[in-house]
């Protein structure tokens, strides 16, 4: 005679496919600890809104958000270098001293734009759906994707909405001068910094309150200035792929 040994149908533990599900349209952001950050590397982070509001490229209501990220482009050691403002979603390429300056200059702008975009709509409550979310860019290849994903980021999305050879007026790329075509051959660009200089944005912490020439600022990382050169150069027309 020998006991048979019982099997205990046991709960917990790693499984494939365990845990809560996301909720919403997105899974939401990590809420871990973020990584320590480097000066030296730029990042490209994302900000989604919550579902329900008006689109944000709608002309008003991004000249409202185009001014708060102008006000805010330069704060507490980080820096606003580009920019794409789509349907529910923006897109930043930023500079930052350190982690802690990547959270305090990306929860300003945060604030600055979610107001905006209460006083245009004449609302009240939270704008933003989620944390924002942060990919630290560490070679050239990454810097030039980067560019490349975010100032043509509406051809991704909506290619309807911009003609073959002109710039998306929602984003900065009036101010890149990295395409592949002439200057003179990047239809839109003048008008789209001409319209900014008629709109006057002042920053409020300025003791001169004199007005912006760019809403953005220009890079200083080897990666968003030498190094991204290295790589092939894209043009306007150009269709970003899915996000690495």
């Amino acid at each position: 005679m020998r006991q048979s040994a019982f099997k205990f149908r046991t709960w917990g533990g790693a499984r494939a496919g365990a845990g809560r599900k996301p909720n919403g349209r997105w899974a939401g952001v990590s809420h871990l600890g973020r990584p320590v950050h480097s000066r030296h590397h730029p990042l490209h982070v994302t900000l989604r809104v919550r579902q329900g509001l008006s689109t944000l490229r709608e002309h008003e209501l991004f000249l409202e958000v185009r001014r708060a990220l102008a006000a805010g482009r330069e704060r507490f050691g980080f820096r606003l270098v580009h920019f794409s403002v789509q349907r529910d979603h923006l897109h930043l390429l930023a500079e930052a001293r350190d982690r802690r300056a990547l959270s305090r200059g990306v929860q300003g702008l945060s604030i600055r734009v979610a107001r905006a975009i209460n006083r245009r709509l004449r609302r009240h409550g939270r704008v933003f759906a989620d944390r924002y979310h942060a990919r630290a860019l560490k070679t050239p290849r990454a810097a030039r994707w980067a560019l490349r994903y975010v100032l043509l980021n509406v051809r991704k999305h909506e290619p309807q909405a911009v003609p073959f050879g002109f710039v998306d007026a929602c984003s900065s790329a009036a101010w890149f001068d990295g395409f592949a075509r002439p200057p003179e051959l990047v239809f839109g660009a003048r008008s789209c910094r001409e319209q900014f200089q008629l709109q006057r944005v002042v920053p409020r912490e300025s003791a001169a309150r004199s007005p912006l020439d760019s809403p953005v600022v220009a890079a200083r990382t080897w990666l968003l200035t030498a190094g991204q050169r290295r790589m092939a150069p894209f043009d306007v027309d150009d269709v970003p792929g899915r996000a690495e």
